[in-house]
């Protein structure tokens, strides 16, 4: 399974910050990052996969750095893929971990 292990620790270091507890799972050949069961940010090769509420997709992918995450030539549905140059300071990373935890959190209050 290949992941940049410095984005992976960089994100285990920002998730100290969050009072949310987190567990790391491998998944879409890299590492997720999940709270309570809910994926919220991960690494895939050297880009974050983020989760972001659909209301937000078309305002994040205005971000030139981001992309919809496509595996199957077909975008998954609040997955983008966040290319290394988005996420140079550790405000950048944290702005994205708090979009995943929002879609993790909106998901776990839906049911």
């Amino acid at each position: 399974m290949a992941f940049n292990d410095d984005l992976a620790n960089r994100i285990r270091e920002t998730l100290k910050l969050f009072p949310e507890e987190f567990t790391e799972k491998k998944m879409f050949g890299g590492l997720s990052f999940l709270y309570q069961g809910k994926m919220t940010i991960g690494v895939v090769k050297d880009e974050l996969a983020v989760r972001v509420m659909d209301d937000k997709m078309k305002m994040i992918l205005e971000n030139r750095h981001a992309r919809p995450m496509d595996f199957t030539n077909r975008p998954m549905k609040e997955f983008v893929f966040v290319k290394k140059e988005a996420v140079q300071t550790e405000e950048e990373l944290f702005s994205w971990i708090e979009l995943g935890l929002e879609h993790a959190k909106h998901r776990i209050q839906r049911g």
